[in-house]
């Protein structure tokens, strides 16, 4: 198994910081960074840019990748071009992670246009071309959201990019396990590790493809700190915006998105319950405080430094590829740097 870094915006890293992270990623026997997406800063370049630092540590370069970019913000071509290009950059380190985002919740379909189409049909669409542009194919595709007529990515030899399909439900996954190079999951625990693996192997069968040939990649939450009530704090308010979403949902969106996987690993209960408290006015400090101890450490790890290596590894039971995604207990780059530190592979791989 490949262990990654993950660092995201909610850490407020300068450049300088995203630099020295690069290269103590580097020195600490990590094999790659991941950044998600959302609509800030280009995640292409920020991959460029980290994949470069860390050039002045290792030889070659740290592998790099997106997981994930939600699709709905560019076409496939502009995916093809920058994954593509970043593919050629890094001598073919960067995986391009896709994803729905919230496209699933129709007041963000709309700001698009696109409240009329499913997830499942744009994400088909979007990794079909994709991949074919990447492979240097000539694409003549009609689907319910991307046409293409005559397109071709004029690139010598094709970069062969591969492309991850970020999944959560059951069809999705499917969906990953037929068309994709990778699958990225989240937020999950070993038994949904397995459940996923066993929906991607439903998907390859159908497709004629071996499921072996589908990596599997996660973010894994870790927040490390002395102060255990600080660490749980700031771990918790990351979980809450994943697992109860910005408002409380409804019956319809609790089958959907993040809020269907986390009650799929039994948290339904849980969750109810911290929904009702917002139901109630409560302030968000209360309601994080709400969450169970079980729940939180069931897919992820808080607390010191010392137990942390034991319970990521103990998590990333049938990945491919685990990924550190760091959660900062402080402001700061020490509080980054501490979590790198505890779960670097050297110390995984002993617990």
């Amino acid at each position: 198994m490949d262990i990654g870094i993950g660092l995201d915006g909610s850490l407020g890293l300068t450049w300088q910081d995203q630099e020295t992270l690069a290269q103590e990623a580097a020195r600490l026997g990590y094999t790659s960074i991941w950044t998600p997406e959302g609509n800030g800063e280009d995640s292409f370049h920020l991959c460029a840019y980290r994949w470069n630092a860390s050039r002045q540590v290792t030889p070659g370069g740290l592998a790099t990748g997106i997981a994930v970019s939600p699709v709905m913000y560019r076409t496939p071509m502009a995916f093809a071009m920058s994954g593509g290009t970043l593919s050629q950059m890094t001598g073919g380190k960067f995986f391009m992670g896709l994803g729905a985002g919230s496209f699933y919740r129709p007041r963000t379909s709309q700001t698009v246009g696109l409240d009329r189409i499913s997830a499942l049909a744009m994400m088909r669409d979007y990794v079909t071309t994709i991949k074919q542009l990447v492979a240097g194919q000539q694409v003549d595709y009609d689907g319910e959201v991307v046409t293409l007529h005559g397109m071709k990515l004029a690139m010598n030899p094709p970069p062969k990019t591969p492309v991850y399909l970020g999944a959560l439900g059951p069809e999705m996954l499917r969906l990953a396990g037929e068309l994709a190079d990778g699958v990225c999951l989240n937020w999950c625990n070993p038994e949904q590790i397995d459940w996923s693996r066993q929906r991607i192997a439903e998907g390859a069968d159908r497709a004629g493809r071996n499921p072996a040939e589908v990596k599997v990649v996660e973010y894994i939450r870790v927040c490390v700190d002395d102060d255990e009530a600080a660490a749980r704090r700031a771990y918790a308010r990351a979980t809450m915006h994943y697992a109860l979403g910005s408002s409380v949902p409804t019956a319809r969106e609790r089958r959907q998105g993040y809020r269907a996987h986390f009650e799929r690993m039994g948290h339904a209960e849980e969750l109810l319950a911290l929904d009702q408290m917002r139901k109630e006015g409560a302030p968000s400090a209360k309601v994080v405080e709400g969450f169970s101890a079980d729940l939180l450490k069931s897919v992820g790890y808080y607390g010191p430094a010392e137990g942390a290596a034991a319970a990521f590894k103990n998590l990333s039971q049938g990945l491919d590829t685990a990924v550190v995604r760091v959660v900062s207990a402080r402001k700061g780059i020490d509080s980054v740097l501490a979590v790198m530190r505890a779960c670097r592979p050297e110390l995984v791989e002993q617990a």
